[in-house]
């Protein structure tokens, strides 16, 4: 069975550098985008590693708001469809906007908008916990009073606070890593895998901060093999395989034909 494809509509695009980048900007603060429309678009993009095209003309329609999943196989392109939504990747064919920026000409717009979480935590470790956030949380211009909140919020304050990095379990260094993504405040969230290393309450906070995230704003996409507990918090889902995405209802690549998806 055929993916319906849908016409393609006005969209925007963005930037991000680390593991963890961008913030989430308040109503009260927040910066105009560029558009009303979607808050990533993606039309053919083609993205090439080393000479292997990772996306080989996906198209992406993100609204504001939704948690979006992202299914598929190990090697499918959801990693570098998150990296090049972040400017880590570079365009290489089609078109792409994130936050009313274009990724091919302006990737630096967007580092203090878009928060990445992928397979490495981006820690320091021989910083403590405390430093690690306040060092990612000021390059967008967060308060000490924010940093403060995002390490309570993860249950790390306290004692653990002055922790290095290095000293920590996987779980905490992944808690840390969240934290640092909280106090900058994204209004994009990109989440690769972000339930590894944790343990159940572990799991169930991430949960919660996600949910707060967007109850405050924030877009997320969500790349995940734990399909339980990621469709429980998605608003839509999507497959990618062979560098291309596929409407849920016709997730299966082999019957499906690519278009955009809405």
């Amino acid at each position: 069975m055929r993916a319906r494809p849908i016409r393609p509509r006005t969209a925007v695009c963005a930037v991000a550098s680390g593991t963890v980048v961008g913030r989430m900007v308040s109503p009260d603060n927040a910066e105009p985008t560029r558009s009303a429309g979607p808050v990533v678009s993606l039309r053919d993009v083609v993205a090439v590693l080393g000479r292997f095209p990772a996306l080989a003309g996906a198209s992406l329609d993100v609204e504001p708001g939704e948690v979006l999943l992202l299914k598929g196989p190990n090697g499918a392109g959801k990693t570098t469809l998150l990296r090049l939504c972040a400017g880590l990747v570079p365009l290489a064919r089609g078109e792409a906007e994130v936050l009313g920026h274009n990724m091919r000409t302006e990737r630096d717009a967007i580092r203090r908008h878009v928060g990445l979480l992928g397979h490495q935590n981006g820690l320091y470790a021989d910083l403590s916990v405390r430093e690690n956030v306040r060092f990612w949380a000021r390059t967008a211009g967060a308060s000490a009073e924010e940093i403060d909140a995002a390490l309570a919020q993860l249950g790390l304050d306290g004692r653990l606070a002055s922790v290095a990095a290095g000293r920590l379990s996987a779980g905490q260094r992944r808690r840390t890593a969240l934290a640092c993504l909280i106090a900058r405040r994204a209004r994009l969230w990109l989440l690769d895998e972000p339930h590894a290393g944790l343990d159940a309450d572990g799991r169930d906070l991430l949960d919660d901060v996600i949910r707060r995230a967007v109850r405050s704003g924030a877009t997320v996409l969500v790349a995940s093999h734990e399909l339980d507990r990621a469709q429980a918090l998605a608003t839509r889902m999507v497959t990618v395989a062979g560098g291309l995405v596929y409407t849920e209802q016709n997730a299966n690549p082999s019957g499906a034909q690519p278009g955009t998806v809405n």
